[in-house]
């Protein structure tokens, strides 16, 4: 059984809402059921965890009611952290029948289904995925207010989401390294046990909403996906 947890457990301070930009709609439907939705249409998913915050629980399972989200299994309350929250939400996950683990922003939306599917591959090959995407800007270093070289962006990639890991890898990771804010991924908790983890070259599409112009954004491309 593979299964995704999906984190939207963030009050979105940086977008400068009311409301978390997650619940914000973009075309009769809030942002996380777009994402929710993604995931609903993969044949490589076969139940969705979702992590919200305890105070949203209640609203969320009232609109999702106006759904078809079959594979949605749990509605979990988030941590005080992303990496808390993705541990709450993979407590949640039955260790008996699990084998894959995928985990994904609530907050992208863009993310395509054959993209899931070949990172839940490839972390079923290898142990260990995470979706990328190339750098396309210059990167440059710099020490006290000034450049002192320039990087190969050949050699780097974005990490995106989702990241997939057979359940046992993940379980190793979240009981061996300290959860806390610093915790930015969960790829950045199995590279710490040494493990090597595979790339799977995803769209510059799928962007993690964080912004009202990632927002703006966002409704540009699912308006083409859905015209």
């Amino acid at each position: 059984m593979n299964v995704a947890i999906i984190v939207a457990a963030g009050s979105g301070t940086r977008f400068g809402s009311p409301i978390p930009k997650q619940f914000l709609e973009i075309f009769g439907k809030p942002l996380l059921i777009h994402t929710l939705e993604r995931f609903e249409i993969c044949a490589a998913i076969d139940e969705i965890v979702l992590v919200i915050s305890a105070e949203e629980i209640g609203n969320f399972q009232t609109t999702a009611g106006k759904f078809n989200l079959k594979k949605l299994v749990n509605v979990i309350a988030g941590g005080k952290t992303r990496a808390e929250s993705v541990f709450n939400g993979f407590e949640a996950v039955d260790s008996s029948r699990a084998k894959i683990v995928a985990v994904h922003d609530g907050a992208r939306p863009l993310v395509s289904s054959e993209e899931i599917a070949m990172t839940i591959e490839k972390a079923r090959e290898t142990g260990a995925a995470c979706l990328v995407a190339s750098v396309t800007d210059t990167i440059k270093e710099i020490s006290d207010g000034k450049i002192t070289g320039t990087i190969d962006r050949a050699k780097l990639r974005r990490a995106l989401t989702p990241q997939a890991f057979r359940y046992e890898i993940l379980k190793r990771a979240f009981a061996e390294n300290e959860i806390n804010e610093t915790v930015t991924d969960e790829c950045s908790l199995v590279e710490k046990l040494g493990y090597e983890i595979s790339i799977v070259e995803g769209s510059a599409k799928n962007i993690k909403v964080t912004t009202k112009e990632d927002f703006v954004l966002a409704e540009s491309f699912l308006k083409q996906t859905l015209t």
